[in-house]
């Protein structure tokens, strides 16, 4: 399989984790009395890596995580040749998961960005007012025993076929774990997706606090061509927020 349809692959395996996990948490979590909470949202991160295993897994080998990706490499299990385009489009299929996400949630009357939009954070950002130093530790803990896990579960001494369903479960129990303390990323993938269309505080965390909302949608808006009017006519109407269209290009 020639290396631009793998990171093809990975671009829809990422958007999908991205859009299933934080739009569980954006539309679903705290729907009135019938919100599907912690648990829901953990189960749906979970869900999101199991059905891509066997959507994307014969493909690009079901990466979705730039930190899996550098872990595979620093095992000798992944050509560090490949290490930038995966991680390229694991970025990007995140970007574009937010920009889709946000165009579904801004929908809503009430919908306020500035409420978090799943972002990661510590302090005050942090769903249980968790410290910069618990933010860090739970998370390093947590990506290296992740990493253990995809590293066994698809060991070829372990059993076949089931290294999804171990792998999809552990990200279930990460995140049990962790959302009250960051809101879970366990992939810097994830984390930049919803913060860029946030901006202020998630930006500053992931160092892009450079972005703004307006430059980003006016590229937005001449990359898509025939697109750039219904961009405009959105930012007017939208809270102040990131509107980004971006593809990773298949350079088969």
């Amino acid at each position: 399989m020639s290396l631009g349809k793998r990171a093809v692959a990975e671009f829809f395996g990422a958007f999908w984790l991205v859009f299933g996990g934080c739009g569980a948490a954006v539309l679903a979590a705290g729907f009135p009395r019938v919100g599907i909470g912690f648990l829901g949202v953990a189960l749906a991160l979970g869900l999101t890596v199991l059905t891509m295993a066997f959507a994307i897994g014969h493909i690009s080998g079901w990466h979705l995580n730039p930190a899996i990706s550098a872990g595979l490499v620093v095992g000798k299990r992944f050509p560090v040749s490949d290490l930038l385009p995966y991680v390229v489009a694991q970025v990007m299929g995140a970007i574009a998961a937010a920009g889709v996400l946000y165009l579904i949630a801004s929908g809503q009357a009430n919908f306020d960005v500035n409420n978090g939009f799943a972002s990661n954070g510590y302090g005050v950002h942090s769903p249980g007012g968790y410290s910069l130093l618990a933010g860090f530790v739970a998370e390093v803990v947590l990506t290296a025993f992740f990493l253990i896990v995809i590293m066994g579960a698809t060991d070829s001494r372990a059993s076949q076929g089931f290294a999804p369903i171990a792998i999809g479960l552990c990200l279930t129990l990460i995140h049990l774990v962790c959302i009250p303390v960051t809101n879970t990323s366990v992939n810097p993938a994830r984390s930049p997706g919803p913060a860029l269309f946030v901006g202020g505080w998630p930006c500053n965390n992931y160092g892009c606090s450079g972005w703004r909302p307006s430059s980003v949608e006016r590229s937005a808006a001449g990359f898509t061509g025939p697109c750039s009017a219904s961009l405009e006519r959105l930012k007017r109407q939208a809270p102040p927020a990131f509107l980004r269209g971006e593809f990773f290009s298949n350079r088969a």
